[in-house]
């Protein structure tokens, strides 16, 4: 489907990014970062937590060698799911305010939905299962992505298994590295910023938050940012 054909209709498909977004795990990752890096006798900050925000895990796992974690990239990997994976186990899924809530109404409203993270799919699962419904479609996660973010390709595969086009869809994400991904793959990409600056990502709507968004507001950017120039004037 052209753009033009897209104009006016609710998106097809809404394509959410997970850590920061949907729900608030970055303090997570954190707090298994400093330990891991401190065992090696190494010290890891506040801000080069952030660095990573929005990153790949193996380009993450990469900056941890840097900073002189003696393991293999994916057992760092593993080493970190695993115990973002136990914090929630033991503290639960802590949704973003409003996430939730959204993604309640755009399945009422028959949107469909796709996650699309750089996490490992079996953290992603587990999240997604601890969803009390049905909450999406589609899963594209960091092991699943033929390049990761920023590069467009989880998006690109996200909507490839949904059966829609990029310019049928809205794409939420709260990091630059995610920002980029999704705006390269051609969706209308909102940005709901947490722990990161976003200026300068692209993003074609900035939200300070998602409390009180409905999947009408979203239908609403989708079919504003698609409207040809001449229409809007």
């Amino acid at each position: 489907m052209s753009t033009a054909t897209a104009v006016g209709a609710p998106p097809a498909a809404v394509l959410w990014d997970m850590d920061g977004t949907l729900v608030d795990t970055e303090p997570y990752w954190m707090a298994a970062e400093t330990p891991l890096v401190e065992k090696f006798g190494g010290s890891w900050s506040h801000e080069q937590a952030l660095g990573l925000v929005g990153m790949g895990l193996e380009d993450s796992a990469r900056i941890f060698q840097d900073a002189g974690v003696r393991m293999g990239v994916h057992d760092i990997i593993d080493h970190l799911t695993d115990d973002v994976m136990r914090q929630l186990a033991e503290h639960g899924v802590p949704f973003r305010a409003g996430a939730r809530e959204l993604l309640a109404d755009l399945r009422a409203a028959g949107i469909k939905t796709a996650l699309v993270t750089m996490s490992m799919r079996r953290m992603a699962d587990t999240v997604v299962d601890l969803i009390d419904f049905d909450a999406f479609d589609v899963v594209i996660a960091g092991d699943d992505a033929t390049r990761p973010k920023p590069f467009p390709d989880p998006y690109l595969q996200a909507c490839a298994a949904l059966g829609v086009t990029p310019e049928q869809t809205v794409a939420i994400e709260d990091s630059p590295n995610g920002l980029r991904s999704a705006v390269a793959s051609g969706a209308a990409v909102i940005a709901v910023p947490l722990m990161v600056s976003v200026a300068g990502a692209g993003a074609h709507v900035v939200w300070p938050g998602l409390e009180g968004r409905t999947a009408q507001d979203v239908a609403s950017f989708h079919a504003d940012h698609f409207r040809p120039k001449e229409a809007a004037q």
